[in-house]
């Protein structure tokens, strides 16, 4: 990707650093990505745009969720929490820090767990900085 897409809205796929996956992965033994391609898959088990994760099920999984950023994010993040009521079931989201969203009011503040990234993260090995900051967010059954 060059630097003018990555700085512009032509894309809202930001393929996830490795070894920010890495430092989480070791934690939560994730074994689904339900948001990649094929390329950037983060586990064996996974789902494409085409095959649409959001029609899924992520029961029983523990998940790694890289959403597209775009006007849908909303639909992932909240996917991710009700996926989270289930038995055995844990989202882990890497999204960006938009606290005045309403998706992260409705479901971010009031049931997950946050962690603000310190700086800017770099996008599937990007040599610049994403334009915005990121935080991940758990969402776990209790």
């Amino acid at each position: 990707m060059q630097k003018e897409v990555m700085f512009s809205s032509a894309t809202d796929e930001w393929a996830t650093p490795q070894d920010f996956f890495d430092k989480y992965d070791a934690v939560y033994h994730f074994n689904l990505d339900p948001a990649c391609t094929h390329a950037n898959a983060k586990c064996e088990q996974h789902y494409t745009r085409a095959e649409d994760g959001l029609s899924k099920s992520w029961g029983g999984c523990r998940v790694w969720l890289n959403p597209p950023y775009g006007r849908e994010i909303g639909k992932w993040v909240r996917k991710a929490y009700e996926e989270s009521l289930k038995p055995d079931t844990t989202v882990v989201c890497l999204l960006p820090a938009r606290t005045d969203t309403k998706w992260f009011h409705d479901y971010v503040l009031p049931a997950g767990e946050l962690e603000f990234i310190r700086g800017r993260l770099k996008f599937g090995g990007q040599k610049n900085a994403a334009p915005f900051p990121s935080m991940v967010v758990i969402f776990t059954s209790k």
